[in-house]
């Protein structure tokens, strides 16, 4: 079935179907990464260009990971040193780097709808790599592709995502995902951290992590975003591990095993200590390579061409 989208911009309104064809396609490109040679042609001839505007280092070097694994000619853009610090605009650099033939623009931005906008000024296929507080799609592709993937059918999952809500692309790509697929949702954190009205979006909303633990199956664990903060949100980063942090001794209370993740980098010792992420019961170093078969499958789609 040939893939109708033209853009990945986030995972609100996208069809069951269309995840699915997602999923399944990456699936075809795992098997890739288990072998000796891991490239294939795919994209020969296909120019992609990675515009990133934030630091990022896993969702990069997957990006690149994925590009160079299907043969496309990739070009990476860094914002320092470049024409937006002598003034251009967005939409002219995009321009003026899409006149060079490019065929996909990944880009990763700190403003909401920086990605929606190259795709009404650009010809390009547009993959949002992460577009300030609004929607990380290929991450949150790659979170439920890795839970289908130890659980299976995600229909009636319990997932918490426990953390910094308010400031978290990450959460809203998981929360749309997730429910499209079928899993009931959940978010906890202090409320100073939880949006207003979060629970519109149909999840349930816990300010106690207790009360969470026992709803879950599943915990997505977010990393407190101090950058993004306008101002403090709570006391300080130790009574934030003390009340909400995830730890060995906190889990051990309840009588069912955990699945662990988190989208990192990780902060050790503040929202998951060392012996939970390293646990069995932790997917967080597989969702990293489940990441690249992931992009290499919404690139190979958005790219219109068949296998």
């Amino acid at each position: 079935m040939k893939f109708l989208k033209k853009h990945l911009l986030g995972l609100e309104g996208v069809p069951k179907e269309d995840l699915e064809h997602i999923l399944e396609t990456a699936k075809y490109f795992r098997e890739i990464l288990d072998r000796p040679i891991k490239k294939v042609p795919t994209l020969t001839g296909v120019t992609v260009v990675n515009l990133f505007f934030e630091a990022s280092t896993r969702t990069r070097i997957s990006f690149e990971l994925a590009e160079k694994r299907l043969s496309a000619d990739l070009v990476n853009f860094s914002a320092s040193g470049s024409s937006l610090s002598k003034g251009e605009t967005l939409k002219d650099t995009a321009r003026n780097i899409e006149a060079m033939m490019i065929d996909m623009v990944v880009i990763r931005h700190s403003s909401p709808g920086a990605p929606l906008f190259l795709s009404r000024v650009l010809k390009s296929s547009i993959i949002n790599a992460g577009d300030g507080c609004h929607e990380h799609p290929t991450q949150g592709l790659l979170d439920i592709y890795t839970l289908r993937e130890k659980v299976g059918d995600l229909s009636g999952v319990k997932v918490v995502i426990i953390g910094d809500i308010a400031h978290s692309r990450v959460a809203m790509s998981n929360i749309h995902g997730l429910k499209t697929m079928g899993a009931e949702v959940a978010v906890c954190g202090p409320a100073t951290l939880i949006p207003v009205e979060m629970d519109k979006l149909g999840v349930k909303v816990f300010y106690s992590i207790d009360e969470a633990l026992e709803f879950a199956d599943v915990i997505n664990v977010l990393r407190i975003q101090l950058e993004r903060q306008k101002k403090a949100t709570f006391p300080s980063l130790r009574e934030y591990h003390d009340i909400f942090g995830i730890t060995k001794e906190r889990l051990s209370k309840y009588k069912k095993e955990f699945v662990i993740m988190h989208p990192g980098p990780i902060n050790r010792g503040i929202e998951l200590d060392t012996d939970v992420a390293d646990s069995k019961h932790s997917l967080i170093l597989r969702q990293v390579t489940n990441g690249v078969a992931i992009r290499m499958a919404v690139l190979y789609l958005l790219s219109g061409r068949e296998i």
